[in-house]
């Protein structure tokens, strides 16, 4: 006669979402994400874990609970939700410095754009939690092709660049940046762009697709053909992403 957890696992689905250990006494043990919740959980019960704090955990567990979601992006947002909310003893155990990325725009004079793991509470703007680093690398090379930001860490207030305290870098002479350091562009201009990428975050990719054709053009036009086929891909990423943006 099966037993009521084994019964429990036959029936999960193939779809993505969150699911939930407990013990015997009802007390919730771990929470975990998944893009298909039936593999994911199986793989509990079916391999040798050489964590023993793994194999304690699956040894407590009396019943499954899961929660189906649409995407794998909302299993994130829900799992990191609940983890949060109810501090379950396992996950708190087996935490391995693993978090997951997010692209801020920093709080600053002529923000910088960058990937993080760790959300601070400085009044910066945050976008994700991404599942991945190569999502996140992909979405700045993007933004990097349409934007000439900078990543410098320099204090740029207007005191300081009125002042004359930086000079232009190598970012500069290779016209990923347009030296703001040197007030050769005013933050008005900076923030316009930054609005732009504040879009392309937000999943909306209309306005970069536009800039894309018309830098494709030009490359064309000047018989630039790899450089013209590399944006080219990079549009399509763009019009994947904005069918599923990012949570």
């Amino acid at each position: 006669m099966q037993s009521s957890l084994e019964i429990q696992l036959q029936t999960l689905p193939d779809n993505p979402g969150v699911y939930q250990y407990y013990d015997k006494d009802g007390k919730l043990l771990y929470v975990g994400k998944a893009k298909n919740l039936k593999k994911r959980v199986a793989s509990y019960f079916t391999k040798m874990h050489e964590n023993g704090k793994t194999r304690v955990l699956v040894k407590k567990i009396a019943t499954v609970k899961h929660i189906v979601v649409a995407t794998e992006s909302d299993a994130l947002l829900l799992e990191n939700n609940l983890i949060k909310k109810y501090q379950p003893k396992y996950n708190v155990m087996l935490k391995d410095d693993k978090t997951y990325p997010w692209l801020c725009i920093k709080n600053e004079s002529f923000p910088r754009v960058f990937a993080t793991r760790n959300k601070v509470n400085d009044g910066s703007e945050y976008f994700g939690p991404y599942t991945s680093f190569k999502t996140v690398h992909t979405i700045l090379d993007l933004i990097k092709e349409l934007y000439q930001l900078r990543t410098c860490n320099y204090e740029l207030t207007p005191s300081n660049i009125k002042a004359e305290k930086f000079k232009v870098c190598l970012e500069y002479h290779l016209k990923n940046c347009k030296g703001p350091c040197e007030g050769y562009e005013s933050e008005g201009e900076y923030l316009e762009k930054i609005k732009g990428v504040r879009e392309i975050l937000k999943g909306n990719f209309k306005d970069s697709l536009h800039r894309f054709k018309k830098m494709m053009s030009t490359y064309a036009q000047n018989l630039e053909f790899e450089e013209a086929n590399e944006l080219k891909k990079k549009s399509k990423f763009s019009k994947t992403t904005n069918q599923n943006p990012p949570s």
